[in-house]
């Protein structure tokens, strides 16, 4: 056998060894190191999150479309319903983007309270809207919507698309599972709202998917003054003892331990 033979053998038995042993192993040992770096990634999201939100006052967040303008009435009825927030003293949490977002947050802007935007990076970045200020980006839409129930005693959910639908239906689920305060989520304008209403209770309560007091979970109005007395109702019983406060179920299985 020449030299020219043994050295092609060599390199044939040299690649499959690498490509079916030591590439194998270095591609797993990437997969963790990236899993490792992505957990550090949520935590630093997660730390920094709390840090800046615990100092927020008490607060609403506010859900509706990016794809409306000044123009829109459900803009107009978001800025309105953002002003009185911050005239009642709360602060307003939005997804800090246009739209409702941006009609909400400049009401509070104007009101002179608290508007946060918690944003998020996207493939097609959201644009911020400049009435936050107080703001936070994120890239795990799943830290964000923690922010946005974590810190807030109440959710008024406005006209939207599946990024609305998405928010308001995980709400509903934490609040029917005692997985998040038992505080009152609103949907505002009921021309909107209503043929959802009545599609769950002429299809998932008949068909037994929901019991019809679960339907109660949420309340409907298409008066903005309305929406925020009943938040304020909400937060002042709470204060009495009338409405006792529940917040995350892993709070209450660690305060067993002190």
């Amino acid at each position: 056998m020449g030299d020219n033979e043994t050295s092609r053998i060599i390199k044939a038995l040299l690649e499959e060894v690498i490509s079916k042993e030591i590439h194998p192993v270095l591609q797993k040992l990437h997969r963790g190191q990236s899993d490792n770096r992505r957990v550090f990634r949520m935590m630093a999201e997660m730390v920094t999150g709390m840090e800046v939100m615990s100092k927020i006052p008490e607060s609403v967040s506010i859900f509706g479309s990016a794809r409306c303008g000044p123009e829109d009435e459900v803009y107009k009825a978001a800025r309105s319903i953002g002003r009185r927030f911050a005239e009642e003293g709360y602060g307003v949490i939005t997804g800090g983007g246009p739209g409702v977002m941006e009609a909400a947050n400049r009401g509070a802007f104007e009101g002179g309270g608290t508007s946060v935007g918690l944003n998020i990076t996207l493939p097609h970045e959201q644009s911020s809207n400049k009435y936050a200020n107080v703001e936070l980006t994120f890239h795990y839409f799943f830290i964000r919507k923690v922010m946005f129930v974590k810190y807030a005693r109440a959710l008024v959910v406005l006209p939207g698309g599946f990024g609305t639908m998405d928010e308001l239906f995980e709400s509903l689920t934490l609040k029917q599972t005692g997985k998040m305060q038992k505080f009152p989520i609103i949907l505002f304008d009921q021309s909107y709202w209503g043929d959802l209403y009545n599609w769950l209770k002429d299809k998932m309560v008949a068909d037994g998917y929901l019991e019809e007091d679960e339907l109660e979970l949420f309340s409907m109005t298409d008066d903005p003054g309305e929406v925020v007395d009943r938040v304020h109702r909400y937060c002042q019983a709470q204060k009495t003892r009338e409405e006792p406060y529940v917040s995350y179920v892993e709070s209450e299985e660690l305060s067993e331990g002190f």
